[in-house]
């Protein structure tokens, strides 16, 4: 399905990522990848990964700073001029953010949340629009808690509901032209690094398995096959769309 696409992966931590498994995904029908990471400490932990991919070396990517991004696109573009795809799986707030009520969040922590989960896909998009091909598509993550106040996800909530109209507007923009599409998959709770901050995790996985409609926990490989199918040319027509993959938590009653 992917078959001589080439495409930039930002956001693999470790093997749990869900941009791992949309690597891998990727890669198993026929991507060229390069994966992009947060520093140093995170280059040396996914070089292996990025080795069974045929990756390559992984580009160091801070998307809390301009600098560093224009400097990740300067290799990029060297090492792949033309790009069919850009993943964005990156979301980050305080731990103390996380806790106890929205009511008590500070400016900081506001601010540190909507600009590393949401406004890194703004700065990302439009520092690979230069690269991107005609037809090519964005992908980002984000998660029920955008359209539901969720406990314990609290700013994390505002700053995914701000990436989702992040995917609207720059639908919007980058579709003219090129035809390049923007989406989104809304993820079940699954264990990941991003998500063992939030407290309760393990009490949401066990509820996911017990009440969905398909009465299992999302798997990563699951959000691997939809994020190919949004990749590849088969959703020629799906843009600025948020794809629920989360065992149909979305269409039934709250349980939890």
């Amino acid at each position: 399905m992917l078959a001589g696409k080439k495409g930039l992966i930002f956001g693999v931590a470790n093997r749990h990522s869900l941009a791992w498994h949309i690597a891998q995904a990727a890669r198993a029908h026929g991507a060229e990848l390069l994966l992009g990471v947060a520093g140093e400490r995170f280059r040396e932990r996914v070089a292996p990964l990025a080795e069974q991919l045929d990756a390559g070396e992984p580009v160091v990517c801070d998307v809390s700073s301009d600098r560093s991004i224009a400097s990740a696109f300067r290799v990029i573009g060297e090492r792949m001029p033309a790009v069919d795809f850009l993943v964005h799986a990156i979301a980050f707030a305080q731990k103390e953010d996380l806790e106890g009520r929205l009511l008590d969040t500070e400016r900081v922590g506001y601010h540190v949340a909507h600009d590393i989960s949401a406004y890194s896909l703004i700065a990302l998009a439009r520092e690979a629009e230069p690269l991107l091909r005609p037809g090519a598509s964005i992908l980002t993550l984000t998660y029920i808690g955008s359209q539901r106040a969720v406990p314990n996800y609290n700013i994390m909530g505002l700053a995914k509901a701000s990436l989702e109209a992040g995917v609207r507007y720059l639908a919007s923009e980058l579709g003219p032209g090129k035809g390049v599409r923007v989406n989104a998959i809304s993820a079940g709770p699954i264990k990941t690094l991003s998500a063992s901050g939030v407290k309760g995790l393990r009490e949401k996985l066990h509820l996911q398995a017990e009440h969905t409609p398909l009465r299992r926990a999302i798997r990563g490989e699951d959000v691997g096959k939809a994020g190919v199918f949004l990749l590849s040319d088969y959703a020629s027509g799906v843009t600025g769309e948020v794809l629920y993959v989360d065992n149909g938590y979305h269409a039934v009653a709250t349980w939890a």
